[in-house]
Formats: structure tokens, sequence, C-alpha cells
């Protein structure tokens, strides 16, 4: 957990719930962390984050099943841990289920207030059955008595990027959502969404695996790891300003360690994510947009593109994207990102939520 600086409204969106009122909450039920911010008691935010996984265990004494969720699974039961939203919606009616449970570890555990008004910033995937399940989960959700919407991840996500309020309502501008399960890319005008595009083919669950497997070539077979491993390493060591070589030691089987050195296997990876990316915008996405809606396409290239989710926390990507892209499209292209893009997207749907509730 961790506090945010306040916000514009917060003090009184604070000293209505600690009196009893409406609390403005957002959450983001990602495929690889959930994310929820609410007020604290000092006029900021605090923020609730938690990998999405979770695992049960039989307990030695009673034979109760117990529940791990977050880190703590994916620590202690590496080998049954379940990531019930890896495609970015639960797919079916057991990973429904598993979301539900999970979600409401995470509420209780963090002392989430029933008497809530919850914004929930919703991927842009066209999956009608996994959508239904995920709204199956938040209305069964013990929060958001009050007031329960949702709004596009990407938007929710451009919020805290152009200020400190909700001025991106109000703005034309292009999105990419980095995220682990797809990349997506939208046009809004004045919160409109339009041209909405998803692919799965880029993706930071992809980058993952590269790392896996071009550690396994680095090593020349010595040293394989897990996707978590290479999640860890990415987030850890990626950097396009200033990577550097890192080392590790695994245990051999048998006995024994073995340290090793990585010098390209991060890098390499994540390089061609970010070529793949700026292929997809620059010969897909906004070539669609300047054919359905010219106009906005032009006003929104005017304006900074605005970069979110996890892939968009490695330092230097937001300059490296915007080269890459200018380059691609042969025009000067500017690109920005929040302070922190993987929180983003909960921060945007809380400030939403908050003048949701003021409004009502």
């Amino acid at each position: 957990m961790s506090d945010d600086d306040a916000e514009p409204g917060d003090d009184a969106a604070t000293e209505s719930w600690t009196d009893g009122g409406t609390v403005p909450v957002g959450v983001k039920l990602g495929s690889t962390r959930t994310v929820i911010a609410l007020p604290d008691e000092d006029g900021g935010n605090r923020i609730v984050k938690s990998l999405t996984c979770m695992a049960t265990y039989e307990d030695a004494l009673t034979g109760e099943e117990k529940i791990l969720y977050g880190e703590e699974a994916a620590r202690e039961y590496p080998d049954r841990v379940q990531y019930m939203l890896r495609s970015g919606l639960p797919e079916d009616a057991d990973r429904a289920e598993m979301t539900k449970t999970f979600f409401e570890a995470i509420i209780e555990a963090n002392d989430i207030p029933e008497d809530s008004g919850v914004v929930y910033a919703i991927p842009t995937i066209d999956n009608p059955a996994g959508l239904e399940n995920l709204r199956s989960v938040i209305e069964e959700s013990s929060i958001g008595q009050e007031l329960v919407e949702s709004y596009p991840e990407s938007l929710c996500g451009s919020i805290p990027a152009f200020g400190d309020d909700l001025e991106a309502i109000d703005e034309i501008f292009v999105a990419v959502n980095m995220g682990s399960t797809n990349l997506e890319a939208s046009a809004y005008r004045r919160g409109e969404q339009l041209a909405p595009f998803t692919t799965g083919a880029v993706t930071g669950n992809e980058v993952d695996r590269m790392i896996a497997n071009y550690v396994e070539e680095e090593t020349q077979g010595r040293v394989n790891i897990d996707t978590q491993t290479a999640r860890e390493y990415k987030e850890e060591h990626a950097d396009f300003v200033d990577f550097e070589p890192f080392t590790d030691i695994i245990q051999q089987p048998g006995g024994g360690s073995h340290e090793f050195t990585i010098e390209r296997s991060v890098m390499d990876a994540v390089n061609e994510y970010l070529d793949e990316a700026v292929d997809e915008l620059a010969n897909t996405f906004l070539p669609e947009l300047g054919n359905d809606h010219m106009k906005v396409y032009q006003l929104a290239l005017d304006q900074p593109i605005v970069l979110t989710g996890g892939m968009a926390c490695i330092p230097g990507i937001v300059e490296e994207f915007e080269e890459r892209l200018s380059e691609e499209l042969d025009r000067e292209i500017e690109a920005t990102a929040a302070d922190e893009p993987a929180d983003a997207a909960t921060i945007g749907a809380q400030r939403i939520a908050t003048r949701l509730v003021e409004n009502s």
C-alpha cells in the first residue's frame, strides 16, 4: 500500500466519507494486478495492490479449505496458483466464481467500505461472454452499494496524465494501453471512445515468455526460468535509458548453485515488443482511425499520445515510443504517461467516482 498526493476535491470527499457519506472508489481488476484506490483520512489516496491470483490449500489440522491470494499465493504455491484473468476477463463460470472469491478477500482484508460509489476501469475487449462474467463479479461484489459505473481502462488511465482533475474528459487524444494480455488503442473525443482497437498479439505476457526463452538461449541451455521470474526480471531490470547487465543464482538439481549474468535477454524482448506495438499502431489502428474519423485523427495527433498499463512503466519507453512512431509515420509525435502508469487507470476511475458521488 502507498499514499498518493492529495487531489482536487479530496478534502470534501474525505470529510463526507469520514462522516458516514459515500466513499468514492476506483477499481481495476487486471490480468496481472488488481488495484483499488480510495480516499484516506489525510485527503490523499490509499492504494491497495495485489497480484490477481489465488490458491487454495487444506488446513493440516481441520481439513478445511483455506484461501491465499496475491503475492503470498504466488510465492508459496507456484505449482497451483491460479491467475483468473489471464485473458483480461473471466473466461468461464469457474473463473468468474474464483474472481468473486478473490475480490471479496481483498475487500475484506483491506476494509473497502460497502457504502461506496465504485467506478471500474474495464478493458476494451470484444468478448461478450467474458464481459458478462466480469459484470457478474462487479454486481455481486459487496462494495458499490450506492453507485456502480464502468469506463474504458485507457480513458481512466489517461486522466492522471493530463492533470490533477478530469481534464482528459474535455480533450481529443489517442490512448494506448500497454497491458499484460492485450495492446489496446482508442481515440477519445471529449470522453467518447472512437475506433477502439485491441490485439492479443503484442502483450506484456508474451514479453515474459520471450525473456524466459532468451535467457535459456543466452545461457546456452544452462538456465531455465518460469514466466513469473521473467516478469520479475522485466519489472526490476528493463530500462531503455540505463539498462545494466545483472546476475542471479539458481539452485541446481542434486545440489549446488549456478550464478549467471543476463546481458541481452530482457532488453531484446522489450525492444521487440515496442517495435511490434509501434507497427500495430502505425499500420493498423491509426489508418483505421484516419479512415473513419479523419478530423479526430488530425486533432488527436496534435496532442500527446497517452501510454498506460504495466509496460508503460519501463523507464525510457515513452521517449522510445515517440522516436519509433515518429519515424514510422514520418511526422513528429509526442507521447506522455502518468507518473505511475500501472496505477493510473485506478486513480482515474477514483477521480470519476469522486465526481459522480459529488453530483449524486
